[in-house]
């Protein structure tokens, strides 16, 4: 492709404008649309950005603006039914975080994906960050020893969705960090909450992921806590790794502390932890906004006809931890055995007429 890729983008409420902003930055990208219900919100965006159209109308995007691509920014309950009808016109498509409300439907995305040549792609956006890169390099290079477990904190006061839980708005970052970082899926998940303020939807959920070899990660996610804390904290048998992705220069910080147990003891009396304290130190990070570096690996993807880092398949294995913390949820905390990442049901047709779906402000 010579040309520039042609992109619009659906849902232009909290978090479509920053993929507008990004894709504008990227190099042989246009924004050729923004589409929303929200007439207002489409007017101020108008206002900052007069060179892109702007519609209510998601067909027109679909079928008579020329597009090459769609961005669907929309809320998670919209998401399937948007980035089908997308797909289903041969669009390659880019899907926010969780990619849609069950795995049935991530199925059926990456399907209709593969059979049409398509690029599918969801947007884990902290797997483009700087630290997170970093941090991999550091687990891969064996500083910190054998990975033992992971503890997130991703809290704040709102903003409470209406349509699904904190567990599912919060947590998606970090089980794509933890996922990232470990380098295989969950044998279990547990999760527990409580809904204070909505009926019915957890504001305050804990969740567990048990991996092979005793591993294991946390994830306290919360819409009611008076402080905002972006937090995850990694713990190898050498060194441990501070995560604080609100700190603006010094988001990593390597401690060189570990404990160790004595090789060899007759009697419980003879028994004594070692704790080892050494310097800690901070890594040096060349930062970049992550959505830009997202922004732009989805161009590049669509130009070259590679797979994206976090493609369907990626999306899919977040959903499916999802669900099964929603079903651990219902269970008062009970363990839930999740299956492997690798989709299974096939579709045995692709629809080519569809009815396009209705927008509703992102």
């Amino acid at each position: 492709m010579s040309r520039p890729v042609s992109v619009g983008v659906v849902g232009c409420g909290y978090w479509g404008p920053n993929l507008v902003r990004n894709l504008r930055a990227v190099e042989n990208c246009s924004v050729r649309a923004m589409c929303d219900l929200n007439t207002l919100r489409l007017e101020h965006l108008r206002g900052l950005y007069p060179e892109i159209e702007t519609t209510t109308d998601y067909d027109h995007v679909l079928n008579g603006m020329n597009v090459d691509a769609v961005v669907v920014a929309t809320p998670v309950k919209q998401h399937f039914a948007l980035a089908k009808a997308a797909l289903a016109a041969g669009k390659h498509t880019f899907i926010e975080k969780p990619m849609a409300a069950s795995a049935e439907q991530c199925e059926e995305l990456i399907d209709i994906a593969e059979r049409n040549g398509l690029v599918l792609m969801v947007g884990h956006t902290f797997l483009y960050s700087a630290p997170i890169s970093k941090i991999r390099a550091i687990i891969q290079a064996g500083d910190i020893g054998d990975l033992r477990y992971i503890n997130c904190r991703r809290l704040n006061l709102g903003l409470f969705q209406k349509d699904i839980n904190v567990a599912w708005d919060l947590a998606p970052h970090d089980i794509s960090i933890i996922l990232d970082i470990i380098g295989e899926f969950p044998e279990t998940v547990n999760c527990q909450g409580n809904a204070h303020v909505t009926p019915g939807i957890e504001d305050v959920t804990n969740m567990s992921l048990s991996f092979r070899n005793n591993r294991f990660a946390t994830i306290q996610s919360s819409w009611l806590e008076p402080r905002k804390i972006r937090e995850m904290t990694i713990v190898g048998t050498r060194r441990m790794i501070i995560y604080d992705d609100l700190q603006t220069h010094e988001k990593i910080r390597v401690y060189d502390v570990r404990v160790e147990r004595p090789p060899h003891y007759d009697t419980f009396a003879d028994f004594q932890y070692s704790y080892h304290y050494g310097d800690s130190y901070i890594p040096y990070l060349q930062q970049e906004e992550p959505l830009k570096a997202l922004s732009q690996h989805f161009v590049d993807c669509i130009r070259s006809g590679a797979k994206p880092r976090t493609s369907g398949e990626n999306g899919l294995d977040l959903v499916r931890i999802l669900e099964a913390a929603s079903a651990s949820l219902t269970s008062k905390g009970a363990p839930v055995t999740v299956a492997s990442g690798k989709h299974s049901r096939k579709i045995s047709r692709i629809e080519t007429h569809h009815a396009t779906p209705r927008v509703v402000h992102g």
